[in-house]
């Protein structure tokens, strides 16, 4: 029952990384005369926002589950499944702008007043260190979770497949919100108008596929490790046999 208040606490600190994050847009929209529906509309097909949501309802849902059912019974396939796969894209987000992103400068944050400049760093901090932290903890301690069968593994990359092909569609009908261009693409490497064309959109994509797909499969391994942990301790097993 314990855990259920920190997947609640994680998906209420994400809800507000998106809104502090959605002010900011909003005042640098109106700084620069864009529409606020377009920028509504752009700010939640973002892959770090539409992450981060699913995220949120995925933990509360999970948490919803086992506050109606306590005790030591391992949380179901389905659960487990969804947390799993929106497990992956908070940590990728989190290890991406980690290691390359972070502290980048930004023209238009030069005009940020002091309140506007504290919630962007608030909502970085929150969508791209805190909820990575946190599923970190999910997968290493959160008492029950099931572990995945490998055919899960196919699953775990649907989310973002699906976003990708949404992202690369809308890219083409879309016009850049400053007027420059008829497209808009929420990322510069998925922009097949730069210099390398689609071959180079398509080679950023087959990369992070790659890395999805590694990390899908180290969430499957550590949930099958700590199954097979639990069971030598004799922890109660989950309902129905683990499937290879």
């Amino acid at each position: 029952m314990r855990w259920a208040w920190f997947r609640i606490g994680a998906a209420v600190t994400g809800c507000s990384g998106i809104v502090a994050g959605f002010i900011v847009n909003v005042d640098r929209a109106a700084r620069q005369g864009h529409s606020p529906v377009v920028v509504l509309t752009n700010y939640f097909s973002l892959f770090t926002i539409v992450s981060t949501t699913l995220a949120a309802v995925t933990l509360i849902v999970a948490a919803s589950w086992a506050m109606r059912h306590p005790g030591s019974r391992r949380e179901p396939l389905g659960i487990a499944l969804a947390v799993a796969a929106v497990t992956g894209p908070v940590l990728l987000l989190g290890l991406v702008y980690n290691m390359l992103l972070r502290d980048l400068p930004s023209a238009v944050a030069l005009g940020d007043s002091v309140g506007i400049a504290m919630l962007d760093t608030y909502a970085a901090d929150v969508l791209h260190v805190v909820l990575p932290i946190y599923f970190v903890l999910d997968l290493l301690l959160a008492p029950r979770r099931r572990a995945l069968p490998w055919w899960t593994l196919i699953a775990l990359m649907g989310y973002p497949l699906v976003w990708t092909v949404y992202t690369m569609i809308r890219g083409e009908r879309v016009a850049n919100p400053d007027g420059t261009t008829p497209w808009w693409y929420p990322y510069p490497f998925l922009d097949p108008h730069g210099a390398g064309g689609y071959p180079s959109a398509f080679a950023y994509i087959g990369a992070i596929l790659v890395a999805f797909l590694a990390i899908g499969t180290m969430i499957i391994l550590i949930g099958r490790y700590r199954d097979r942990r639990a069971a030598r301790h004799g922890a109660p097993a989950a309902h129905g046999p683990l499937v290879a």
